[in-house]
């Protein structure tokens, strides 16, 4: 492109936030590009586990949580397919009684923002859930969450945003940007052409585990670090698993889609901060775990692990938020493994605030400045 382009906004990273945000700014009339130096919803949003959970969140995610699953139900409104959406429950799993106190005070907790839970145990606890094996003594039902597919949900938001007016730049990263004190200035190299100038009034960073690229060049930089989720599918299998499953303190996590395959994940993959792959023996290790939870899962064939990369903060919180140093940059990143449900939130957040420069939507405990300065980046 020769000419100098301007957008109202530019979102940098095409990811189920930036996407979703792409697509609440085009919906408000502002004119947006978003740039993605791979494909929408190829990195982390595209190959988490899919879990549609509100429960078990912290007391300070709450509020946006709530915000965001109300969007869930909307998703043929919203971007024109379900995303395989199922309103299935989501099942915490105590595996010692002395994990069903906690369970109790988060489920007390979650009531005040108007979540729903039931912690379960004992008798009635195993007359409910009988396919459920000794590895389990309670649990907390959430019907409200649910479950769905990352990989049809990501780019279907990517593309509804370039419906409502969107320019979506896929395989064209941003290589340099800088604020000349009245708008973002930004070189953009496609895949297939010479590099090409954009300067936008507004720069949104969702650029996932690699966002300390762009907030440490505005002095941002957070002590934040890659992880990679370890996951893997199963066969067909006869439908046995009644809600998506967790397990209080983490370790695994299960859940069963239509066609009966069951998709399990829990412990770490390995990877060099671009890429990731899953690990075998984390597999293996995990899969013991859950064939205590899930007997039926025993001689269940194995078809396929995976792996993803995801930026983790130290207090398992995103960033999200107004820059400190620079007006009008607006950070979203970070999610720590949590961000599949919150995304769509996130998105009408970072359009709030860049079109009434306020969100009623309590956001202040992920603040950018909340940690002490980060001497390594991610």
């Amino acid at each position: 492109m020769s000419e100098p382009l301007h957008y109202d906004v530019v979102v940098a990273g095409g990811g189920l936030v930036g996407a979703s945000a792409a697509r609440a700014l085009a919906e408000r009339g502002l004119r947006v590009a978003l740039f993605e130096r791979r494909y929408c919803g190829a990195q982390a949003s595209g190959v988490n586990y899919g879990g549609v959970r509100c429960q078990g969140r912290p007391e300070e995610q709450l509020p946006l949580a709530m915000r965001a699953r109300k969007l869930w139900d909307r998703l043929p409104e919203l971007i024109g397919i379900d995303g395989e959406f199922v309103r299935s429950g989501h099942l915490r799993l105590a595996r010692r009684e002395s994990d069903l106190e906690p369970l109790d005070a988060w489920s007390a907790m979650a009531s005040r923002y108007g979540l729903a839970s039931t912690v379960l145990r004992g008798a009635a606890f195993r007359e409910r859930f009988p396919w459920l094996g000794d590895g389990a003594v309670g649990g907390s039902l959430c019907l409200s969450d649910g479950h769905a597919n990352p990989r049809v949900v990501s780019p279907a938001f990517a593309r509804a945003a370039r419906a409502l007016g969107a320019q979506v730049y896929e395989r064209t990263p941003i290589t340099a940007v800088a604020h000349d004190g009245v708008r973002f200035q930004l070189t953009a190299q496609p895949a297939d052409g010479a590099p090409w100038h954009v300067s936008a009034d507004w720069l949104l960073n969702t650029s996932g585990a690699w966002a300390n690229h762009i907030a440490g060049t505005f002095g941002e930089r957070v002590p934040m670090h890659a992880i990679y989720p370890n996951m893997w599918v199963t066969e067909p299998l006869p439908k046995f698993i009644g809600h998506n499953l967790g397990v209080y303190g983490g370790g695994v996590y299960a859940r069963q889609v239509e066609r009966g395959n069951c998709v399990i994940g829990g412990g770490r993959g390995t990877g060099d901060g671009e890429y990731a792959q899953p690990s075998a023996d984390t597999t293996r290790a995990v899969m013991r775990e859950a064939c205590a939870l899930l007997p039926a899962l025993r001689h269940a064939l194995l078809i396929r692990t995976w792996s993803g990369v995801e930026g983790e903060t130290p207090d398992s919180n995103p960033i999200i938020g107004m820059s400190r140093t620079t007006p009008r940059l607006v950070h979203a990143f970070g999610f720590s493994g949590g961000g599949f449900l919150l995304a769509p939130g996130v998105g009408e957040v970072l359009a709030d605030l860049v079109t009434q420069g306020e969100t009623a939507t309590p956001i202040e405990a992920f603040a950018v400045d909340r940690f002490a300065p980060a001497t390594a980046e991610a």
